[in-house]
């Protein structure tokens, strides 16, 4: 998309060319046979062999211009997953290995790029020696067949070869371009081609239609449809309007897929399947557009101020809204960067909510909810009126791990295998099903962990160390700021949004930016040779011509200065010399621009991965990938070329001048002049051009990130019927785009069009004066080949001012690139001077100082003077509302976020003072969105390769993925698709814990690990860390308050300062605590619906 539709685009340039190339060829072939009569033969032959010593160089730059894109794709591919997962690799400290790897990749596609380049420069060889070739064979050939060589017939061939010149220098450049387009519009085309969603995957008809909203009679469905086992197989199912369906089963059961077939996602083989009325979706992995939070939830609808307040009061939002500073103006970073899991959730149902549809479809959607938000939230479903109808006279189908939420429901649907195993109410089935049984079983299991933690009696309560704060009946004693006790943070102006506009620079593009170009590859001692080697193979150009002027006689009766053969030899032996000059420009520009793009990728890439997280928050991912892709491409294959280009225009137009000066130095009253005015024309022209090309960079990275977007919410688009508009919003950005590149075209001509004007006038003057010239003066010979040359003035005039403005224009990809070469770096990913013992941390034991953290210094303070310890070998669970800093909290201990203010000692250590990877090789974490990436089930559990086959296998048996990963046809080699989405979450959420398992840290951080598996699978999970990290510091986010219950001890969070901390039992002995509050809330909630 990025690359492939715009050079179908650029292509307009050169689609005239073939035809004018042919026309010119045959017009002076024509006029050469009227001079030269049978020896035009000659000729034609000689530009027939060039063009056919093209054909099979035109198949292998094709071939390599294909294989060049496939690889670039492969490359960009990767590039953008991993930005999509940045945080991750940076909290497991793999971004080095990851960036080796999109190393690797780049050297396949340098391998395909040298084959291309060399390629190139063979075909420029060709065409930049066949002028000479041409002219050879012609003057060879009427030396075999006796015409005579005049002077006049010889400036008239030479005349007809440099109108030929610049037609036969361009079509490589044409060539190419034609072979580079269509190698792109092939693959548009197969993109084209591929295979639509079933169109009849889906009966839908309008709500009312019938007391059915939805029917599936024998529905088969299958995401692999050559694969013989379907994903869902015999669905049967009728549900009524406003009827509430639960579905439930253990990780891998195919739940999400049966939302996907409702959705009309999911490929079907066979059956029907008919919904009535409008759908909306909320999806597991929150789908949060870059944009304010007001636009999400809106999505496309217009604004009814008091529906939108009542879903934000169901939603909990408003407290969100009250603490973040521009409240529901707030600009969202890409994939909701800058907002909690719970937040992102919250908005995506607020979404559902807000477009009053009849079906509603929730993927899990309150795993990452805190538990009195999601009771909140389940009251506002299920007895509160939230919009002018309430969700009960609404379709619910809610797929859930949250085994409390199953009683209300009027249906239960049990999954196992992708096959409804067990339908009906809660009572019923929990009598009939021994898989309802387990999970069920399962939920009651972690409940009685409540009543064994209230039951205990702990009179010894944890008190701080030295420096800690002190509790006083759970409650911690704090000062808060004064006049800032409800959270609110001050407003901090325009600026305060984390995503700013992208920088551009102004002016005109700096010397330094040429020089470090051109000073990249070898120290430009490359640069060098070829600018000698342009200025010997145009000093050998005009030395030929000269020598077969002055060689020949003016006419057949003047006896002339040397033979015929010593003419033809002489002139041969000077075509060769420029043959050799012609390889050495091709073959060494080739090289320098090869090597400078290596470089620069490396150079560029490598700062991108060295930068710190707030980067990535803070600049969506299309401005990086428009870098990566177009940026890159044009430094990879267009800049050398133009560089080139533009010297060889401005040594060319040299040489003219001195071969027309020799002639009549007079020429230079008008032509000083005329420079000079093109030059202000130039320098006029150059000052809006060089702005608009900046323009068109960044406006071309909304476009990337808007269609990125859209692919990844396909899905929730499709389900809310909002293709339309989002098939609107990518023309107007495509028309945003496309309108400073138009003005550039535009510029262009009208730079075009003055420049040919002063070059004729140039040239009509200098025809004035070599006529007015008294006879003898001049040689005629001199005088005439002055005249063949500047038949090329008012071109190459041309030529070079446009060949500057082009490449000023082009050379801004590099001043881009290197823009990204100097951005700040996070702190040494090693401290030589300060390494840690390999066997720290010993015990684990974390002191937190006076922590201040913001995420960036225009930003508010998101944790505010926090002071406690976790003690080495206990477990400690963080709780509190969504935002209130559970999450920063983790990510300062990672270094992810600097500290504003305040220490974080490990064992002693300082981790402001050690490098990050010494600090986060240490550490081990469960994020709260599972991750895993393209490629095996090895390389995402050991990316590192640090262990052996058997360690992984016991891992994955530990994680209980183990029978899963043996019963696939390539076990540990089996493939993983990109973003892992042939897993589900919960799998997904298995696989993050195998990587712990096998990193064995002495600190472990659960950061909401368990919310998208079921309660059965939870509790294995915390089997498992009970048995494997007993005696290691283990901090739990949790928003289950069964998956903290069993901790040593409780941290409570509140608007970014620490509310509780204490024992769980401590803090339930004091019913006015908040943790006692939640812990309450959650039993009765629980306990009344199971019972």
């Amino acid at each position: 998309m990025i690359v492939d539709a715009e050079r179908v685009g650029d292509f307009s340039w050169y689609m005239h060319d073939p035809w004018m190339v042919a026309l010119q060829v045959a017009l002076a072939l024509l006029i050469l046979y009227k001079a030269l009569g049978l020896a035009s033969i000659a000729a034609f032959i000689a530009n027939v062999l060039v063009m056919l010593a093209n054909i099979p160089l035109r198949k292998m730059l094709e071939k390599f211009q294909y294989r060049l894109m496939e690889s670039k794709d492969t490359r960009m591919k990767a590039t953008s997953e991993i930005l999509r997962n940045m945080r991750i690799l940076k909290l497991q400290g793999w971004e080095m290995k990851f960036l080796s790897k999109i190393f690797g990749l780049r050297r396949v596609e340098e391998g395909w790029l040298k084959c291309f380049v060399y390629t190139n420069a063979m075909i420029d060889s060709v065409f930049l020696f066949a002028p000479t070739f041409v002219s050879v064979a012609t003057f060879g050939a009427c030396m075999f067949l006796g015409v005579p060589l005049e002077s006049g017939k010889i400036l008239s061939a030479l005349a007809i070869f440099r109108i030929l010149q610049e037609p036969i220098y361009n079509l490589p450049g044409t060539i190419s371009m034609i072979a580079q387009t269509k190698v792109s519009l092939d693959r548009i085309a197969a993109f084209l081609r591929l295979d639509d969603l079933q169109l009849d995957a889906i009966e839908k008809l309008p709500s009312g239609s019938s007391e059915t909203a939805i029917e599936i009679a024998d529905g088969n469905f299958s995401w692999d449809m050559s694969s013989p086992t379907a994903t869902l197989k015999d669905i049967n199912l009728k549900v009524s309007h406003g009827t509430s369906v639960a579905v439930c089963g253990m990780v891998g059961s195919g739940k999400s897929s049966f939302l996907s077939c409702l959705l009309g996602e999911l490929p079907k083989i066979s059956g029907t399947l008919k919904l009535f009325g409008r759908t909306a979706y909320v999806a597991q992995s929150p789908w949060i557009q870059t944009g304010k939070i007001v636009d999400n939830i809106l999505f496309g609808k217009e604004m009814d101020r008091d529906k939108y307040d009542k879903v934000l009061e169901a939603c909990a939002l408003k407290k969100d809204l009250e603490i973040l500073s521009f409240g529901d103006q707030t600009v969202i970073g890409e994939w909701g960067i800058n907002l909690s899991g719970g937040q992102k959730h919250r908005i995506q149902i607020a979404r559902a909510l807000y477009h009053d549809a009849d079906i509603y479809l929730f993927d899990d959607p309150f795993s990452t909810v805190d538990a009195h938000t999601r009771s909140h939230l389940l009251k506002s479903f299920e007895w509160q009126e939230v919009l002018l109808n309430n969700l009960r006279s609404k379709t619910v189908i809610y797929v859930t791990h949250q085994v409390e939420f199953l009683p209300a429901a009027d249906l239960i649907l049990v999954m196992k295998g992708g096959r409804i195993v067990q339908a009906g109410k809660y009572n019923d089935i929990l009598k009939s099903s021994t898989d309802f049984m387990e999970l069920v079983d399962a939920h009651k299991k972690a409940l009685s962990a409540l009543d064994t933690v209230k039951a205990s009696s702990v009179s010894e309560r944890t008190t701080s160390e030295e420096g800690d704060i002190g509790t006083t009946n759970g409650k911690v004693q704090i000062e808060e700021n004064q006049g800032n006790e409800s959270g609110k943070v001050d407003d901090v102006g325009p600026k305060g949004h984390l995503v700013q506009e992208e920088e551009r620079e102004k002016g005109q593009v700096g010397f330094s930016v040429y020089w470090k170009y051109i000073t990249t590859a070898y120290g430009g001692a490359l640069v060098r040779l070829i600018v000698r080697a342009l200025i010997l193979f145009q000093s050998y150009q005009i030395g030929s011509n000269y020598w077969m002027v002055w060689g020949s006689p003016m006419s057949a009766d003047i006896k002339p200065p040397v033979g015929s053969f010593t003419l033809i030899i002489v002139y041969l032996a000077l075509a060769i010399t420029s043959v050799v000059c012609v390889l050495a420009i091709s073959m060494l520009l080739g090289t320098a621009g090869y090597k400078t793009a290596t470089l620069l990728f490396k150079k560029m890439h490598l700062c991108i991965f060295r930068a710190p997280m707030s980067f990535f928050d803070s600049t969506p991912s299309g401005r990086i990938l428009n870098r990566a892709s177009t940026d890159q491409s044009a430094v990879d294959m267009d800049i050398p070329y133009q560089v080139a280009a533009f010297a060889f225009s401005v040594i060319q137009l040299l040489g003219i001048i001195a071969v027309m000066s020799q002639a009549a130095w007079q020429i230079f009253i008008i032509f000083i002049p005329v420079v000079a005015t093109c030059i202000l024309y130039q320098q006029y022209y150059i000052s809006s051009a060089r702005e608009l090309s900046r323009l068109v960079g960044v406006c071309k990275a909304p476009v990337i990130q808007n269609f990125a977007e859209t692919i990844l919410g396909a899905t929730t688009i499709r389900s809310f019927d909002q293709e339309k508009r989002f098939q609107d919003t990518n023309m107007e950005l495509t028309d945003s785009y496309s309108r400073p590149k138009f003005h550039v075209a535009g510029a262009m001509e009208w730079l075009f069009f003055r420049l040919d004007l002063l070059s004729s006038v140039t040239f009509a003057f200098s025809l004035f004066i070599l006529i007015s010239i008294p006879v003898g003066v001049i040689h005629p010979a001199i005088a005439g080949l002055a005249v063949t040359y500047g038949l090329n003035l008012n071109i190459l005039q041309a030529s070079m001012v446009w060949n500057i403005c082009k490449t000023e224009n082009k050379i801004i990809s590099v001043e881009r690139i290197l823009q990204y070469c100097s951005i700040p770096s996070e702190p040494a990913l090693v401290v030589e001077t300060n390494r840690p013992d390999h066997c720290w941390p010993y015990h684990g034991e974390v002191q937190i100082r006076d922590l201040q953290v913001r995420y960036a210094p225009h930003m508010p303070l998101v944790l505010r003077g926090l002071t406690c310890t976790f003690p080495g070998g206990l477990k400690t669970g963080i709780v509190g509302r969504t935002g209130s800093g559970k999450s920063t909290l983790i990510q300062t201990l990672f270094r992810i976020v600097e500290p504003a203010a305040g220490q974080i000692i490990i064992d002693g250590v300082n981790i402001s003072s050690i490098g990050l990877h010494d600090l986060r090789s240490r550490l081990g974490i469960i994020p709260p969105e599972p991750t895993m990436f393209e490629g095996t089930i090895r390389s995402n559990l050991d990316p590192l390769e640090e262990y052996t086959d058997e360690q992984i296998w016991e891992a994955l048996d530990k994680c209980r993925l183990g029978d899963e990963v043996r019963n696939k046809a390539g076990r540990l080699n089996s493939l993983v698709s990109e973003n892992g989405e042939n897993w589900s979450m919960g799998q997904r959420q298995l696989v993050c814990l195998g990587r712990v398992l096998l990193k064995k840290s002495k600190i472990l951080v659960l950061d909401e690990a368990t919310a998208s598996v079921d309660t059965a699978t939870d509790n294995l999970i915390q089997m498992t860390l009970r048995e494997h990290f007993s005696d290691c510091t283990v901090m739990t986010i949790a928003h289950r308050i069964t998956s903290v219950l069993d901790s040593d001890m409780v941290l409570l969070l509140s608007h970014g300062v620490i509310e509780e901390y204490d024992s769980p039992s401590s803090l339930l002995e004091n019913k006015s605590s908040s943790f006692a509050q939640l812990v309450a809330e959650y039993t009765v909630r629980s306990n009344s619906g199971l019972n």
